[in-house]
């Protein structure tokens, strides 16, 4: 993978930034700016100086689930993790073993029929593997009670070991989250952390400088935080208000930058092979790489990813290797925060503000 040095464990952002000193607000973290092989560090409060008038920010609406449960199959107690609503009334759901540090050790799931307890008199029964990838994420059936029901009653965010505590559910949320419309309960199982650190005076000084935001919205599954699968398919939506934006910032003067990988696989999916986005909703298995190349996006503000992650694959198609190489090595060396509470990456053209997009040659 692109980046061969491993991040230490010292570099994992165990709390939000709002928590770690008074005063602070989600915006004191800290931004590394790459354009190609050049790298400059900033805070994330001057990214309204960074972007120009006729840029565009795509932004993820999905709201964050509190979809960790806990269960039990005969004496032994698990924890669910709710991945992904199925178009039949199925979920995704993912089998973890507590550990007292976060639900950090996956367990696998199965056999067909497994039947979880969960609170409140819900059952849950596995039925058949998601993939034939392996046996991690499973189809399973919810009975005695409506998965929404459950997740607000009993669930909690996802958590992982590296994070300090259990954190509420609103610090899991971003400026962008919107409530499902439909009360299905859908949502992202984990947060579409890059959005994380804007505020709502960051949105409004933005505005006033005349950068444009659409909304999109794609909703997260469980990561595989052990062997960094690829993305599975996800549930994502691009309406034609959005898609009408973002083709006009894509043919103008303006920069169409992605809040999120995220963004990235929504707003690419609804693209076709000239370059258009068309309005789309459904699921997309989409995985975006350097031989796939994008068709839209000219920037991106993301996280810092794990070397191991599939993610990076995404960030060199957006910027290239050597791009990706000289930021991770910049931000390793000036100690930056990794994880959906640490420091953001904002990855920008070269010079030309229309780097060439791929169009049907891409594939």
């Amino acid at each position: 993978m692109t980046v061969a040095v491993r991040v230490p464990e010292e570099l994992s952002a165990r709390v939000p930034a709002e928590q770690r000193g008074p005063g602070l607000d989600r915006d004191a973290v800290r931004l590394l700016v790459s354009r190609g092989t050049e790298v400059s560090h900033h805070g994330f409060g001057e990214l309204p100086r960074l972007l120009r008038a006729g840029d565009l920010l795509v932004v993820n609406t999905s709201p964050t689930l509190a979809a960790a449960v806990d269960g039990w199959i005969g004496h032994a107690r698990v924890v669910v993790h709710f991945s992904t609503r199925g178009d039949d009334g199925r979920w995704a759901v993912e089998l973890r073993e507590p550990d007292g540090k976060g639900t950090s050790r996956a367990r696998a799931g199965g056999p067909a029929g497994t039947e979880v307890r969960l609170p409140g008199d819900a059952r849950l029964a596995l039925e058949e593997p998601l993939s034939a990838r392996g046996e991690r994420l499973w189809w399973a059936r919810v009975s005695g009670s409506g998965v929404p029901e459950l997740l607000r009653e009993h669930g909690r965010p996802i958590r992982y070991s590296y994070t300090e505590r259990d954190q509420p559910l609103a610090v899991y949320q971003t400026v962008f989250s919107l409530p499902s419309e439909d009360g299905d309960g859908t949502g992202s199982a984990e947060m579409p952390s890059a959005a994380r650190p804007f505020t709502a005076r960051m949105v409004a000084e933005l505005v006033s400088r005349g950068v444009q935001f659409a909304p999109i919205t794609l909703h997260t599954g469980v990561a595989s935080a052990e062997v960094h699968e690829p993305p599975y398919p996800e549930r994502f939506a691009v309406s034609e208000a959005s898609a009408r934006l973002i083709n006009a910032v894509g043919a103008g003067d303006g920069r169409v930058i992605a809040v999120g990988t995220t963004a990235v696989r929504a707003v690419e999916s609804a693209a076709g092979d000239d370059g258009v986005v068309r309005a789309r909703a459904g699921w997309t298995d989409l995985v975006v790489t350097p031989e796939r190349g994008v068709r839209v996006v000219d920037g991106l503000l993301t996280g810092l990813h794990e070397p191991e992650a599939s993610h990076l694959l995404m960030l060199e198609a957006v910027a290239g290797r050597a791009a990706v190489d000289r930021s991770y090595e910049e931000a390793l060396r000036g100690l930056y925060l990794w994880h959906e509470f640490g420091d953001v990456h904002l990855i920008l053209p070269e010079e030309d503000p229309h780097r060439v997009r791929c169009a049907s040659n891409c594939e």
